[in-house]
């Protein structure tokens, strides 16, 4: 039975508002809820106090609801593509100021999008990766969050810019996402309106990609194990054939079975078979005989 991902059920203690204090020594953010009275639920996202950046609890709720139904699907079916699907539309739902979303693969420097909420996203990342630039590929380069204003992109990304603007896409975050060794690129925010996405913005993409990236390797790691198991038993299977059709030749032709088995890749070679191939003929060329 497959284990099931680590997922943020109830992560997160009764508290209306959450402040993001600063960060460990390991770099993760800190978190701390501030004396009750000291904040009223419901205030401004992006609303600052003594430099620390007001969390909601209610945008907490949000990831917890969105990782478990996460975390439910790919117990499920496993599927990445289905998985990226999902992931895109929730941090519609996760992220205030976003529209739609695409998540975007890179493989030997060169990107895809393997989902999107919506085709224009789809047509804006293309654009990106035809010009070989934009915010979702420097993301993906540099591990770092891009956060821009569409129009204060026209000169550095023009293709980017052009195809957004068309779309009426005045607002763009692109956060890194790694699922595995195989599978990496960068989750892409689209907002309609201007100066959109703000730190709280960011804060709250890297606490839902931190749970969904953990989610999503443990899954593919299942998948990896599950086809090497699926590889070996084939491999067994084969291997049992093959046996089978060295000893018929050993006993037929008194040789050993080194040179039953060089018979057998000979065979092979001559007809361009598979070796599984030709021992498996042999085996039921000599049970039919014998039945």
């Amino acid at each position: 039975m497959r284990p099931r991902p680590t997922t943020l059920s109830s992560p997160w203690p009764p508290c209306s508002t959450w402040l993001v204090s600063g960060r460990d020594r390991l770099g993760f953010s800190v978190y701390r809820c501030p004396r009750a009275g000291s904040f009223e639920q419901g205030q401004a996202m992006d609303r600052r106090r003594g430099g620390e950046i007001v969390v909601d609890q209610d945008q907490l709720n949000e990831i917890t609801v969105a990782l478990d139904t996460l975390t439910a699907a790919l117990d499920d079916d496993g599927a990445l593509d289905a998985a990226l699907q999902l992931v895109c539309q929730q941090v519609v739902r996760v992220v205030p100021e976003a529209d739609m979303a695409s998540v975007t693969l890179v493989r030997d420097g060169v990107g895809e999008t393997a989902a999107c909420t919506d085709q224009v996203v789809f047509d804006i990342d293309a654009d990106q990766y035809k010009a070989g630039a934009g915010p979702c590929l420097e993301a993906a380069a540099t591990g770092e969050i891009v956060r821009v204003e569409v129009e204060a992109a026209r000169v550095r990304w023009p293709e980017f810019t052009r195809g957004a603007l068309a779309a009426g896409v005045a607002s763009y975050m692109s956060a890194p996402l790694t699922v595995d060794d195989r599978h990496a690129g960068a989750l892409n925010l689209y907002g309609l309106h201007e100066h959109g996405f703000k730190d709280v913005d960011s804060v709250l993409v890297k606490l839902y990609l931190a749970a969904v990236e953990a989610a999503l390797r443990a899954t593919s790691r299942y998948v990896a194990a599950r086809e090497q198991a699926a590889h070996l038993s084939t491999a067994l299977v084969s291997r049992a054939v093959i046996d089978q059709a060295k000893g018929i030749i050993m006993g037929a032709r008194g040789v050993g079975a080194d040179q039953a088995f060089q018979l057998l890749v000979e065979q092979s070679q001559r007809d361009n078979v598979k070796l599984h191939d030709i021992a498996e003929r042999l085996v039921a060329r000599v049970t039919q005989a014998n039945t």
